[in-house]
């Protein structure tokens, strides 16, 4: 088995059909398997799903354990040498994939990739390729956007359609070979959602293995379907980022740690103000 390819699932039934059958469209040349984690969704219509693709293994959930655990359960399901966490509200959009796995399996210490994301108006999703967050560029993720070519949190150094080393990738699709990830112990469980890519891509960089951006190819994207901007979503995100600064700067740097805090308090309190 080449590839195991992990779908956390909740409350986008028609977009996950959408994604099964575009893997099941595109995925060529290799052997793989797609595990959908279903995180306890109130409408249970995505059943249906289960005899429309009987290939595909379905685990439910008894509940809601957010996206770093659910994602941790299904790996332990899997066969494969990699693991391709994706999202249901995603659609691959190319027979590209075996020259991406050539590409992994030709790299040395290989962690994590990445596919270039657009939304469905075609536009450039930046968080396809990222920087650690670090003072400077937590403040222009969470104040500002500097327009230039430095590397910024997103990387704006690195050419949308380029191939290149990067920190960190976004979640939504990101391949692993299986053994990094069960080394480095997968998802972080304390993270609900939001912030955990970031922090398992992190630790497989401090685990000295690489991660790369991989531009040449896109899949779709639609963003945030089984989402509600609400204060819950505040809270999550906000508190995510308290846990990865907590995790890797309260010790070591604790005066950038102090001020990233004051920073996330900040905006949390300006984004909380805009939720009636």
């Amino acid at each position: 088995m080449k590839v195991s390819v992990i779908i956390v699932h909740y409350q986008v039934k028609d977009l996950l059909r959408n994604c099964i059958l575009s893997i099941k469209k595109y995925f060529q040349g290799f052997e793989y398997e797609i595990i959908v984690v279903d995180n306890n969704s109130p409408d249970s219509t995505w059943k249906s799903l289960i005899s429309e693709f009987p290939e595909v293994n379905f685990l439910a959930l008894d509940k809601n354990y957010g996206f770093s655990k659910a994602n941790n359960i299904g790996v332990k399901s899997a066969k494969g040498e990699y693991v391709y966490i994706l999202n249901p509200d995603t659609e691959i959009e190319g027979d590209y994939f075996q020259e991406i796995l050539d590409f992994a399996d030709n790299q040395e210490k290989f962690g994590a990739l990445g596919l270039r994301m657009h939304n469905l108006k075609g536009d450039f999703l930046p968080e396809s390729k990222r920087s650690v967050p670090a003072l400077i560029n937590s403040f222009e993720k969470l104040f500002t956007t500097f327009n230039n070519n430095s590397k910024t949190y997103y990387r704006n150094d690195v050419d949308e359609f380029g191939i290149a080393e990067v920190e960190i990738m976004t979640g939504a699709n990101l391949l692993l070979k299986r053994s990094v990830y069960e080394e480095v112990g997968g998802f972080d469980e304390r993270y609900f959602m939001y912030g955990e890519d970031i922090d398992l891509c992190y630790t497989i960089l401090r685990k000295g293995c690489k991660n790369f951006y991989y531009g040449k190819y896109s899949l779709l994207h639609y963003k945030g379907e089984s989402t509600v901007k609400d204060k819950v979503y505040l809270d999550r995100f906000f508190g995510a980022m308290n846990i990865f600064i907590g995790k890797y700067y309260k010790r070591q740097k604790p005066f950038q740690y102090l001020l990233m805090k004051i920073g996330l308090k900040l905006k949390h309190s300006l984004e909380s103000r805009k939720i009636k």
